[in-house]
């Protein structure tokens, strides 16, 4: 009941003022009107909505791509570190079973020595033993026989024998010694019988002096024996320690390169790892992009199917309204003219002519629309002067002309809109690609920059140390000739020296040994002499053997020091060859580089030149695009309600003029 109160209230209220079918076109436009906002409002989601996919497409394009660069970069470090571990296991195991070698060679060496040791230790001490006891016996025989009177026997002892047999009896030698001295009296008589036919000991007579010689030809022989015992000896120790020397340095070296290679083993099985989980997490980020881009991809689509659904549509209801309204308007007119009368037409139309001409001022104060409110008092200044005139059709005119005029300059503000979105968005992805080629190259710079830096200050260092063994192997040359030359100076005089004094004691010995002497001999004072000769051989045979074996150490050394310089020299001349070279590759690809970047760069500027102009020409200073759209829609919507109610009143007008010419023509 009270529903039907209230559209019997309103049927009432628009029989005063509006007909029932112009509210039902009314009703349509303003539902069209609702429809044309909804869908523009969807177009406005829709346009945001394909931007963000169209920025998210190229976010994860640009990740995806940095994705698969990274990806491949670990894989290449992953390999590279492979290979370096390989070498380095390859390397540690030569180098353990050097180093094994090396060391078993040492011990077996050491070994060798040591028994070397021990052997000429116990011939030593026999030789020292024997020499001291021919010296003591020789020593005791030529002071008896030169006139002693302790042992008188001996004088007359035939043979060697039986003068050893008086000393042991007499206690001047133990019966070892006796026998000792017999055995190698015997030794010596057998190997000279087979060598040259001598005769035995027993054949040399006291008269002779054949006992003491045979004595003196033991000690001599002897005495050589130590001396050769001693040169072998010193010859062997000189070998074992050059040996031992160049043993423990390869050992020393090797252990050295060990324990950089090991070291350098672990830093790639560092670095492999890292770069194993970076690998592992950037394939999990990459996979995930592509997953999420294939996800937005489908979201894109079904979004933009269910828009264009919903498009379609809304044009469908577009459509059915327009032609409703349009068999409304064009088959209700007799029905309207006979059901509906209005008699205050004309007063009333110059009420909704001032009524539009307050609609649009209201429009053009609530837009600000300078070009509104002209409109306006053109509208006004048009109704008060209108001399009879069709003052619909010319402010209908005004209005469909600022229409058309609004739509264009819509229109032509879409069509920048878009376009600066377009170049806009192309340039910025531009610019960004642009940018990160720049920091990729700049990065490489810096690093090869770092790398060639450091390369060059090895290479100085070691062209220093180059500089500084040179120096020291000069150095080691000057000190060495000058050894050698004291040597070849010094040797030849200590020889001469030792050979005038055994020579001057075998002339001593000779003669103190003859019995038959002319005159009274100084014996005594020629054993004297004899002795202090003999210090003097002992003296200048130990300072001869010294000096040999000293100059045979030192040449040794010198030669041991100059072969490893020269190794040294060698490795650190490849060193600075191979650094120099590959800091001249790497200051080569940072030129090149730097060109590129360079390249890179000017196009970077030429971009945010673009850019820049672009924000002059699309960017609104006072207000955005969508502000200004929207106020331009707002002005247009408000236009077009202002057109409809003049086409409203104009069709009042002609109905009522129409219905007014029947009436006369009735009561004619």
């Amino acid at each position: 009941m009270k529903a039907a109160l209230i559209a019997v209230t309103a049927t009432s209220s628009m029989a005063a003022s509006v007909n029932p079918i112009e509210k039902v076109i009314q009703m349509m436009s303003d539902l069209e009107q609702k429809i044309i906002g909804e869908g523009k409002e969807t177009q406005k989601v829709y346009d945001e909505f394909a931007e963000w996919c169209e920025d998210r497409s190229k976010d994860l394009g640009f990740e995806i791509k940095t994705g698969k660069a990274a990806v491949a970069d670990l894989q290449a470090t992953i390999e590279d570190e492979d290979a370096k571990i390989a070498a380095a296991t390859s390397k540690i195991d030569d180098l353990s079973s050097d180093i094994a070698s090396d060391e078993a060679d040492l011990k077996a060496a050491t070994k060798i020595r040591e028994k070397e040791a021990a052997d000429f230790a116990a011939e030593e001490k026999e030789l020292n033993e024997v020499i001291d006891m021919l010296q003591r016996a020789i020593a005791i025989l030529e002071k008896e026989m030169a006139g002693g009177a302790s042992m008188m026997q001996l004088k007359s002892a035939s043979n060697l024998e039986q003068a050893l047999d008086v000393m042991v009896r007499a206690s001047a030698i133990s019966s070892a010694d006796s026998q000792r001295l017999m055995a190698m009296v015997q030794t010596s008589s057998d190997d000279s019988d087979s060598e040259t036919g001598a005769p035995a000991a027993q054949a040399y007579e006291n008269q002779s002096g054949g006992i003491v010689d045979t004595l003196n030809g033991l000690l001599e022989k002897a005495e050589g024996q130590l001396d050769e015992a001693t040169k072998e000896e010193t010859s062997a120790k000189n070998k074992y320690d050059l040996l031992k020397q160049s043993l423990s340095d390869e050992i020393k070296y090797a252990n050295k390169d060990m324990d950089e290679t090991k070291k350098g083993l672990a830093e790639s099985n560092e670095a492999k790892a890292a770069a194993e989980g970076d690998l592992k997490v950037t394939s999990k980020d990459l996979a995930e992009d592509v997953t999420a881009l294939g996800d937005l991809h489908q979201d894109c689509m079904t979004k933009a199917q269910d828009f264009e659904a919903e498009t379609t549509s809304r044009g469908e209801e577009l459509k059915a309204l327009a032609m409703a309204k349009k068999a409304v308007k064009d088959n209700t007119g007799g029905a309207t003219e006979q059901s509906y009368d209005f008699l205050q037409m004309s007063s009333s139309s110059d009420l909704k002519n001032f009524e539009v001409v307050r609609l649009v001022k209201d429009l053009a104060r609530k837009q600000h629309a300078p070009a509104l409110a002209q409109l306006a008092s053109r509208m006004a200044s048009a109704i008060r002067l209108n001399h009879g005139e069709d003052v619909f059709a010319k402010i209908k005119g005004m209005i469909a002309d600022m229409i058309t005029k609004l739509e264009e300059e819509a229109a032509e503000a879409a069509e920048l809109k878009q376009w600066c979105d377009k170049e806009i968005s192309e340039a910025t992805a531009k610019k960004e690609d642009s940018t990160a080629v720049f920091e990729k190259l700049s990065t490489s710079i810096d690093s090869k920059s770092a790398k060639s830096k450091k390369l060059k200050e090895e290479v100085a260092t070691l062209q220093k140390e180059l500089a500084e063994l040179a120096e020291t192997q000069q150095e080691m040359d000057k000190v060495r000739e000058e050894e050698k030359a004291i040597y070849e100076k010094n040797k030849p005089e200590l020889e001469q020296g030792l050979k005038g004094v055994k020579l001057a004691l075998k002339i001593l010995n000779d003669y103190y040994a003859k019995a038959d002497k002319g005159h009274s001999s100084s014996d005594g004072a020629g054993g004297g002499i004899i002795g202090m000769l003999e210090v003097i051989e002992s003296d200048f045979t130990k300072g001869l053997t010294e000096m040999v074996a000293a100059e045979q150490t030192a040449a040794a050394a010198y030669d041991r020091e100059s072969k490893e310089n020269e190794i040294e020299k060698t490795t650190k001349t490849q060193d600075v060859k191979y650094k120099t070279k590959e800091a001249a590759s790497l200051d080569k690809a940072v030129s090149e580089l730097s060109s590129d970047r360079d390249s890179v760069q000017s196009e970077l500027d030429a971009v945010n030149e673009y850019l820049e102009s672009l924000d002059k020409k699309c960017t609104y200073k006072v207000e955005s695009y969508e502000e200004r759209k929207a106020r331009r829609e707002a002005e247009i919507n408000g236009l077009k309600e202002a057109l409809d109610i003049l086409e409203s009143e104009a069709a009042l007008v002609q109905t009522a003029s129409s219905h007014a010419l029947r009436g006369v023509k009735k009561h004619a």
